[in-house]
């Protein structure tokens, strides 16, 4: 592996990762870090992304970077492809930088960026000795993070590409009856169930008032979208435009994935309020 000088001001390096906390893999991705560049500042984004689930990495690492401090580097390995031949890549965009295998995890990113600048990684020399085929995370995105948070620039890591893989994450639609309808794409913690429709688009398409709303779930319907949680009585259900800016379907104090039972992939139509809310 190559030496990396020290330096006294380092850039942050964020992982985001599927490996949990149960098993040592995150701890060893941040040995190695520290192994190259004791300096390194490193924050866990989250290391429970669901297990090879590349549209949720994707979700949220582009809901999340923008509150980060420029040249942050942001590590994602939520690599399905792991020992084959898909390229690891690098990318510069919006004043941040991103390693990540070639399974489209960037590509969202990318598509709202002007001039994003691509890179494969092929300098093995800033690998582990050895790397294996199934650990990247460890023998190759962990060093090249850290060699980048000690100074490398990113040009030194491989050639530039123009195409790379693309992720189809689900957009909204408006259905013949008028009707905007999306879908759950994210599930957090707390059982708040986070739809595919932005504030805007909501704003832009439906042209309704948020007050207005009747938001329909499961056969369930709730009418107008919320401020707040609490907006709502303990245990109701309600709809809101969540921190991401997106619409999310909530309960308060509660989990919503609970009570509708619901996951992703699950539809959520928007229209006009017609009725009272059950």
């Amino acid at each position: 592996m190559a030496k990396s000088s020290l330096h006294k001001t380092t850039r942050l390096i964020v992982l985001l990762t599927d490996f949990g906390l149960t098993d040592g893999y995150a701890g060893v991705m941040k040995g190695v870090i520290c192994g190259v560049c004791r300096t390194a500042d490193i924050i866990d984004l989250s290391h429970n992304i669901a297990p090879q689930d590349v549209a949720e990495a994707a979700f949220v690492l582009a809901a999340s970077y923008r509150y980060f401090p420029a040249q942050t580097i942001f590590v994602t390995v939520v690599d399905p492809g792991v020992g084959t031949e898909r390229a690891v890549l690098c990318m510069r965009a919006n004043r941040q930088i991103f390693l990540a295998p070639d399974n489209g995890i960037l590509s969202v990113i990318a598509e709202e960026t002007d001039g994003a600048e691509i890179r494969e990684v092929t300098a093995q020399r800033y690998f582990l000795k050895g790397a294996s085929a199934t650990f990247h995370g460890r023998d190759i995105f962990a060093p090249v993070a850290a060699h980048l948070a000690a100074g490398l620039q990113p040009s030194k890591l491989g050639p530039l590409v123009e195409r790379t893989r693309k992720l189809k994450l689900p957009k909204p639609i408006r259905a013949a009856d008028g009707s905007l309808r999306g879908q759950i794409i994210y599930v957090d913690r707390f059982g708040n169930l986070i739809t595919n429709i932005r504030q805007a688009t909501l704003a832009g398409q439906l042209n309704v008032p948020l007050d207005k709303t009747e938001v329909r779930i499961k056969r369930r319907t709730i009418h107008g979208v919320s401020r707040s949680y609490a907006d709502r009585k303990k245990g109701e259900l309600l709809a809101l435009i969540g921190s991401t800016g997106y619409l999310e379907v909530a309960v308060n104090q509660g989990s919503a994935a609970q009570v509708l039972a619901c996951e992703k992939g699950e539809t959520v139509a928007l229209a006009a309020f017609r009725g009272r809310a059950r």
